[in-house]
């Protein structure tokens, strides 16, 4: 069954490794005087002679402070250690130049936490659309690197090609062309088993917002049984109808990198197939399920704004809340179903990617319920098998709203406004920011007014 986020084998959302757990619980019982920017960050080396050094000297070159450091062998390698430092700096610049460099001498890397512009100690999030680019390199699985269950773990032609893919997506900075990629004949032979199968079901099963994208992607993009799309063609026709873009992933991302990049209008998409041995299964996101269960709803506005609005609550948002949302998330842009016309259609991209799950959904066998973030963020799911339940939504529109009343349950001493125009996060929380954004709203309103005027005569 295909997925969008990441879910580990037991059907939870993977948050960090348990290591990362045990020396954030230690940071905890620590207090420390936060500076302008002040960070708590876990990373990794190898076992190289003067590893620490070396990352020491990073945080010299760019004069930021250590309040704290420990270390403890790491769990997922005993030759190697995780360190967990307390740091801050007065300027924002030097503090992210420092973390890029950092990256380049750690093995693994992750802000915990961060305290920026006196928003107290959040969970760091990306503020400018480029810093998703620090991503790449923090996948949880099936990057080049393959479970012993998967399809493909024993063929290392297939393994060969998937590290092409992941290496394409390792290198790609925002505002690059995404690389074309020449498919093999095995590749498309694949692709077009998927696609029959699922084209079939489109005009009975998917949603009618699905079915008017979809032809426009076969007459503008190259949606073909016999040709897979490139993600270069597919993401200026998203972003021309929605404003979405996409960007090469080499795996699963943790569900708050996930999300923060849904915020910025981001969709991370993989570009490999998944195994030509089982063309109607995948333990993770192929190229078949970002493009055909995605990319036709992502080109819809009313849902593009629904997708934002989920990863706009996700920002500084404490992990069991990233928890929740990511449930939400699961339970809508993956399985969601809605009422059309007085019957019930799919939307979610792991319906619309899967023949046998598409039929599935729309049979007597599983539980319908009501879409209610509250309650839906609890449901329990499973990752390997069909959904027991599904939740329904009476529109976009209305799913957009209760996501918007939810996230303002969420403990966050700031609100966030995305920024269209700079692509970039604006983090509501002095009388400046909202007379800037009074403004902002009141010139709008002017324009509704005007408009108003000259269409309706008012």
């Amino acid at each position: 069954m295909d997925t969008g986020v990441s879910p580990t084998k037991e059907g939870k959302i993977d948050n960090g490794c348990k290591e990362e757990e045990n020396l954030k619980t230690s940071h905890e019982s620590i207090e420390e005087k936060t500076d302008t920017n002040a960070a708590s960050l876990v990373f990794s080396t190898g076992e190289e002679i003067g590893a620490l050094a070396g990352c020491l000297a990073v945080f010299k070159k760019h004069k930021v402070n250590l309040s704290h450091i420990e270390s403890r062998h790491s769990e997922k390698d005993k030759d190697s250690y995780d360190f967990l430092v307390n740091c801050d700096s007065h300027q924002q610049a030097p503090f992210n130049a420092m973390v890029d460099e950092l990256r380049v001498h750690t093995t693994t890397l992750k802000i915990l936490t961060q305290d920026v512009e006196g928003l107290g100690s959040v969970p760091w999030f990306p503020r400018k659309i480029s810093e998703l680019d620090r991503f790449p390199t923090q996948i949880l699985s099936y990057g080049s690197e393959l479970d012993s269950d998967h399809p493909g773990f024993t063929d290392s032609v297939y393994r060969a090609r998937r590290k092409e893919f992941a290496d394409i997506a390792f290198h790609y900075k925002h505002g690059d062309t995404i690389p074309r990629v020449t498919y093999t004949q095995e590749e498309i032979k694949t692709w077009t088993t998927i696609y029959d199968k699922l084209t079939a079901l489109y005009p009975t099963h998917a949603c009618r917002e699905f079915n008017h994208i979809f032809p426009l992607l076969e007459e503008n993009c190259g949606y073909r049984r016999d040709n897979i799309p490139q993600l270069e063609d597919v993401s200026k026709f998203v972003k021309d109808r929605s404003g979405f873009i996409i960007r090469p992933v080499a795996g699963l991302l943790s569900p708050r990198d996930f999300l923060s990049g849904l915020a910025f209008r981001v969709i991370h998409a993989t570009q490999y197939i998944r195994h030509s041995s089982k063309p109607m299964y995948t333990p993770e996101p192929d190229v078949c399920h970002e493009l055909i269960g995605h990319v036709p709803i992502l080109a819809d506005p009313a849902f593009a704004q629904f997708s934002q609005e989920i990863g706009l609550a996700s920002l500084g948002a404490p992990d069991e809340y990233i928890q929740k949302l990511s449930t939400c998330y699961w339970f809508t842009l993956e399985f969601g179903l809605c009422r059309q016309e007085g019957e019930l259609r799919a939307f979610g991209a792991g319906l619309l990617s899967s023949f046998g799950e598409l039929q599935y959904c729309l049979s007597d066998k599983p539980v319908l319920k009501e879409f209610e973030p509250t309650k839906t963020a609890e449901q329990p799911y499973p990752i390997t098998e069909f959904q027991p339940v599904y939740f329904i939504a009476d529109s976009f529109e209305d799913a957009k709203d209760k996501i918007r009343a939810y996230a303002d349950t969420i403990p966050r001493p700031f609100t966030v406004r995305y920024n269209p125009y700079t692509q970039s996060m604006e983090v509501i929380d002095n009388k400046n920011q909202l007379l800037n954004l009074t403004r902002t709203i009141k010139g709008d309103m002017n324009l509704l007014e005007d408009a108003l005027r000259k269409v309706g005569g008012i």
